[in-house]
């Protein structure tokens, strides 16, 4: 070949061609032809997109070269996820598949764009060894991509193949994160329950200056890093989810190549000293959108406020997500329901806070328990659930508290990085009046997982009967900024009242008293703070007003009651708390009751 202008060099060699084409021309040549000249589209379409060139398509096969392993093998996953769509109105026996296989290593190009080279015969070889539909590629590929794409591959172990003198280890496609999961891990695994999942696109930076850009993709990889704390989520890897940087795409179509049910993509807009982020949460499955936000800040400090920009995201995400999936598992036959789905219908349940509502939760968190002994995050709500029967005298008596806390402490068993778990521990230590243990256990909860907003509630709920009113504020500030639609927002606002009326802050502890009544969920307890606040304020009858609710609801409210849920309170607290409700006409106790 001397004199010819040739050049070696490494490269991904991503090799395609239709299983049994003589069998489909010889039953209709116009159909097949037609057929293949779609799927040619589809393969130039998905090289091309993801960086690589197409070197030929004679016959029925298709050669591309790739500079990169991972954009050589993410083409192949688009396309055979796209051919597979496209067939589903063909039948069975007229489908037209596609096998593809690809390899990395030395290949001599031609000026012209020809290949040749050992690299080129073991792709074409390992394409013979895909299935119809699939893909097979060599180890070099898949240590190179192992953790990039948002696919699996099983071992196929070492392959002898024609006119290579060497084996080639292979690795075949895995057509689903499930499956290859399924097989590899234990059911713990957060996968194995069709857990779901989410891809977090790179944001786009809309400002004209360039700076900016570091940012953008700054709030992206923390919202990954964040995302990822959550164990029932399942988050695509950035160096997947990245590969649509600078690139238009349409959300469905990311969601079949990454193989997600979820996308988060948002943008960051700079204006003189102020910043703008809007993001979006669509269902990749139609395109539709979850939830949607913008938050504006100013840029004077830009790592903290990268910071809290990560952290207020996916704290506002993590509750709808969760909301998307319970209204999704409610549309499924009940005889369908796997531990992941009754979990799920736990959760609604659990947040309606009604004693029917509750022991519907208890019921179907402990029968996705049985399907899974090793589900974390059921024993997790079981925990919280129990609590809540018992705090919100829900049903559950007293004593029950003790198995909120041995709940929890299966589930840490299970998953010692469980923040719900560690949340439910601190807050039984909080009503058995250890607030030393409780603040250990929800700074724990916080530091796993810290758009945990329950967590930084409880963590403000044990710091306000502790006597610290002050950093309490604090806390419960920060949940509800974590979680602004959060349904126990009642409870929230509550233990932030009380953490002001400790301050002498009446007029602000008013207005978030009120508005925790206002909550679809609101217990008794929004009623009693507010009856408290009123009191102090002597507006003697909007606090009789608010007395008569509460004792509509809770007819035995008394210092006695309040003792069999909360224990060890500091008493500058219960004496300012009963003070106001006494004020508003709540009837004294008698000598034989035992004040809290």
């Amino acid at each position: 070949m001397s004199g010819i202008d040739l050049r070696r060099r490494l490269a991904a060699i991503f090799a395609a061609d239709v299983c049994g084409y003589s069998r489909l021309m010889a039953a209709d040549e116009r159909a097949t032809v037609a057929a293949l000249e779609s799927a040619r589209a589809v393969f130039r379409t998905h090289i091309e997109t993801n960086g690589g060139r197409v070197a030929d398509m004679v016959g029925d096969s298709v050669l591309a070269v790739f500079d990169t392993a991972s954009g050589a093998v993410a083409a192949a996953l688009a396309v055979q996820r796209d051919l597979a769509t496209a067939a589903e109105a063909t039948t069975e026996d007229r489908r037209m598949r596609f096998r593809i296989g690809v390899h990395l290593g030395e290949v001599m190009e031609k000026s012209d764009g020809t290949v040749y080279g050992d690299g080129v015969n073991i792709a074409a070889r390992l394409e013979g060894l895909a299935a119809a539909g699939g893909i097979t590629i060599s180890a070099a590929v898949e240590g190179a991509v192992r953790g990039l794409v948002g696919a699996h591959f099983a071992d196929q172990g070492e392959q002898s193949v024609k006119n290579i003198t060497h084996p080639v280890h292979a690795y075949r496609w895995v057509t689903t994160p499930q499956q290859a999961l399924a097989r590899a891990l234990p059911r713990t695994d957060k996968a194995s329950r069709g857990n779901p999942s989410i891809a977090v696109l790179p944001f786009v930076n809309l400002s004209n200056d360039p700076e900016q850009e570091y940012f953008a993709d700054g709030i992206a990889e923390d919202l990954l890093a964040t995302l990822s704390r959550y164990h029932w989520l399942m988050v695509i890897a950035r160096n997947s989810s990245f590969t649509y940087k600078g690139r238009s795409h349409d959300i469905r179509q990311v969601g079949r190549e990454l193989g997600v049910r979820y996308v988060l993509e948002g943008s960051v807009r700079k204006s003189g000293s102020r910043i703008r982020i809007s993001c979006q949460l669509i269902d990749a499955s139609n395109g539709n959108h979850v939830w949607a936000e913008r938050y504006d800040r100013n840029l004077a400090e830009i790592f903290e406020l990268q910071d809290e920009i990560t952290l207020t995201i996916a704290g506002a995400i993590e509750p709808e997500l969760s909301k998307a999936e319970q209204e999704r598992v409610r549309r499924k036959p009940v005889d369908s329901l796997d531990a992941w789905d009754l979990y799920h219908r736990g959760l609604w349940h659990l947040w309606q806070y009604s004693r029917e509502a509750n022991d519907e939760a208890k019921r179907l968190f402990a029968a996705a328990i049985e399907l899974d002994p090793q589900f974390a995050a059921a024993h997790s709500y079981l925990a919280l659930s129990i609590f809540s029967g018992v705090f919100n005298a829900l049903g559950d008596p007293p004593q029950a508290i003790l198995l909120s806390r041995d709940a929890a402490l299966r589930a840490l068993a299970i998953d010692a990085k469980d923040a719900v778990a560690h949340f439910v521990l601190g807050r039984v230590s909080t009503q058995l009046g250890d607030h030393s243990a409780a603040i250990t256990e929800l700074e724990t909860a916080i530091r796993l997982n810290p758009s945990l907003a329950q967590a930084h509630y409880g963590l403000g709920n044990a710091l306000t009967f502790s006597g610290r009113p002050e950093q309490a504020i604090a806390k419960c500030e920060a949940a509800e900024r974590l979680s602004p639609h959060d349904p126990s927002m009642w409870a929230i606002q509550t233990v932030h009242a009380l953490a002001l009326v400790l301050l002498d802050r009446l007029d602000e502890a008013e207005a978030l008293a009120r508005a925790a009544t206002h909550h679809p969920g609101a217990t008794f307890w929004t009623h009693a703070i507010l009856a408290c606040v009123l009191g102090h304020l002597g507006r003697t009858e909007d606090a009789r007003g608010a007395l008569a609710r509460l004792l509509e609801l809770r007819p035995d409210f008394s210092e006695s009651f309040v003792a069999r849920v909360y224990s060890g309170n500091d008493p500058s607290v219960s004496q300012r708390y009963w003070e106001g409700l006494y004020k508003a006409g709540l009837p004294r106790p008698t000598v034989t009751e035992t004040p809290s």
